[in-house]
């Protein structure tokens, strides 16, 4: 049996052109009086992905859920779901359900109950009823805990209640609403994987919003990066870090230095770049510029080197003064600030115990990066 790790990595539907978007967002458009919230947004996300919207808040990305749920309706433009246009479609008729960050169970009611209620909305069947609801404690390893009130449970608990009842009643499409915020950090690192697992053995379409990067870099196939109600990218995670559309993701993603300067030439697969201080840089990466054009150079702090000496082999590097050190265990953190004042990050792994001739505070070092460690933006 595949591992989910391998399953993970070979789900790709948005790379076939063959593939139909199960949900389509086409030219939405949301207004609340002058406030332009989602603006001319276009988007599709496929059967069995588990998709992020990431963003700052007000960067439109929960009224963009509300829409799919039909809390909301759109200005202009229209969704579709499995290829129906949801227009007029009320929420209780929707084959999605939506999981809040609040949990909103009832406090008065039992864990079994709170789960069950849904489907009792529903009419269905006490037998049914029951059978679900089993299944539901089950998936959720909540079995010991039904007859519970929410008050008696951890935060982490009472998330899993939640999942439970919103996967009750068997959506065709999830919508989590900032699900891990209540969490600590170490339970909301475990329920990420719970999540994961869950969603691949249920075979549901699940779209989280979230302003954690490191929740969205964790869970999602892919993620649109929103900002002012529009989206400003949308890849797999790993293709957001390493190749960034523009400065805004760049910068928002992680930590990240950027150089800004003006293309001077670009041949043989290698562009050259004058930055503002007037140093020159090589890198392996295409420019998107013409010669003379303002560019930014992008390069993340772990794929930099820093050290006492120049090291001959070095294709890019600056000289500086050890600003601040951050000791990680696993790893170190030197900013170091250049001569024109700037502050260069480095993240350097700790692979060995080794202390002696180690940079300290107010050493000059130099700081180093080869010509494929970095990434050219135009915008």
């Amino acid at each position: 049996m595949a591992s989910l790790g391998s399953i993970r990595r070979s789900f790709a539907p948005w790379a076939d052109p063959k593939a139909k978007p199960y949900i389509r967002f086409e030219n939405v458009t949301k207004r609340f009086s002058d406030f332009v919230a989602v603006d001319d947004l276009s988007l599709s996300i496929y059967e069995r992905e588990f998709f992020a919207l990431l963003g700052a808040s007000g960067c439109g990305k929960t009224t963009l859920l509300r829409m799919l749920a039909g809390f909301e309706q759109p200005t202009s433009g229209r969704i579709l779901l499995d290829g129906q246009d949801l227009r007029g479609v009320p929420p209780y008729r929707r084959p999605v359900n939506m999981m809040f960050q609040s949990y909103a169970l009832f406090p008065h009611m039992t864990v079994e109950a709170n789960i069950a209620f849904g489907l009792k909305q529903d009419r269905m069947p006490k037998a049914e009823i029951a059978e679900r609801v089993r299944q539901m404690l089950k998936l959720v390893k909540l079995e010991p805990f039904a007859k519970r009130k929410p008050h008696q449970l951890s935060g982490g608990q009472r998330q899993r209640v939640a999942l439970a009842r919103s996967l009750a009643k068997r959506p065709k499409v999830l919508l989590l609403d900032e699900p891990l915020g209540a969490l600590d950090k170490k339970l909301r690192e475990e329920t990420q994987f719970e999540l994961m697992d869950l969603q691949h053995d249920l075979g549901l379409t699940f779209v989280v919003v979230t302003h954690d990067q490191e929740e969205a870099m964790t869970m999602a196939d892919r993620i649109a990066i929103m900002d002012k109600g529009r989206v400003l990218q949308v890849a797999t995670p790993a293709e957001i870090y390493e190749a960034p559309a523009s400065r805004f993701v760049a910068d928002f993603i992680g930590s990240i230095n950027i150089f800004e300067g003006s293309l001077v030439k670009e041949s043989a697969g290698m562009t050259e770049i004058r930055d503002t201080s007037g140093a020159d840089f090589r890198v392996a990466a295409p420019a998107r510029a013409a010669p003379g054009d303002l560019v930014w150079l992008a390069i993340r702090p772990e794929k930099m080197r820093v050290s006492r000496e120049r090291p001959p082999e070095a294709e890019n590097a600056l000289n500086g003064e050890v600003w601040d050190i951050a000791y990680l265990g696993d790893m170190t953190i030197y900013n170091v600030k250049l001569d024109d004042g700037r502050i260069v990050k480095a993240s350097m792994i700790n692979s060995m115990r080794r202390l002696e001739d180690a940079l300290t505070w107010h050493d000059r070092a130099w700081i180093s990066f080869p010509a494929d460690a970095g990434v050219v933006l135009a915008e």
